[in-house]
């Protein structure tokens, strides 16, 4: 997929990479929509690029099909939605339930309203692209932040379905698999395991969406790392799994 003259819908767009994919996908020529339960730091940056702003709640299905119907109704027919917003809850098995079902709700059931609310829409107009935003934790787990982990595993897991489901009615989709970018959600863990291979700007992320969306390419890797340690874990699991255990006895200790 080409940017230029598309219409593109970003949720988490007031900050951290949804900002950057906003203002990179503007400058390639599409019709940006900033979606962002922050109101004013969505028309911000909308206002910077000659954008619209949306206020949507990614916990809620009702804001998902508001945000749909508002866009496509009123601004042009969503060519590809990116499905950025997510959240960051840290710890394992004692984080208590509702902090669980936030994170389930924002990092996994957000993507099953947006496709629930738009595929409809999109296989009824021969296709469409749908990127979601999910992390290196979704393919090699997340020391220290189990619910991080789980989400981001079902995240892309659901994206996989979606991919091979709907192929052949013309959807693309590609999910977007940094390790730490700079932004509000690694603020203060700026040296956690996430950043082993160091802290990418999101204009840096951005740039690697760019080119993997004109190949239409499924796995997204800001970090090229990331490839490599896949091959290592596929080779060998329970190696693999040693290594993941030692890396986490270092981070516990450390943090």
């Amino acid at each position: 997929m080409h940017l230029r003259d598309k219409t593109v819908v970003i949720t988490g767009a007031a900050r951290g990479i949804g900002r950057g994919l906003a203002e990179r996908f503007s400058s390639e020529g599409a019709n940006v929509v900033c979606a962002d339960i922050d109101t004013d730091g969505a028309q911000h940056v909308a206002e910077l690029i000659g954008g619209q702003a949306v206020k949507c709640d990614v916990s809620k299905e009702t804001d998902i099909r508001r945000l749909v119907d508002i866009v496509e109704d009123s601004i042009a027919p969503i060519d590809l939605f990116c499905a950025n917003a997510g959240i960051l809850t840290l710890g394992g098995l004692e984080v208590p339930d509702e902090e669980w079902t936030r994170i389930w709700q924002v990092n996994v059931m957000s993507h099953v309203w947006t496709a629930r609310h738009l595929l409809p829409r999109m296989v009824a107009r021969g296709g469409g692209y749908l990127m979601t935003t999910a992390s290196a934790a979704g393919l090699l787990n997340q020391p220290g932040a189990a619910p991080y982990g789980a989400t981001k595993h079902a995240a892309i897991g659901l994206a996989e379905w979606i991919a091979l489901t709907y192929a052949d009615q013309g959807i693309r989709v590609s999910v977007l698999c940094p390790q730490a970018v700079r932004s509000d959600m690694i603020r203060g863990h700026e040296d956690s395991v996430a950043a082993i291979d160091g802290v990418l700007e999101p204009e840096d992320v951005a740039q690697a969406c760019v080119e993997a969306l004109e190949e239409e390419r499924f796995l997204i890797l800001p970090h090229p790392q990331v490839l490599e340690y896949m091959r290592l874990k596929t080779a060998d699991y329970d190696r693999w799994l040693s290594g993941m255990s030692k890396l986490n006895q270092r981070y516990t200790r450390d943090s």
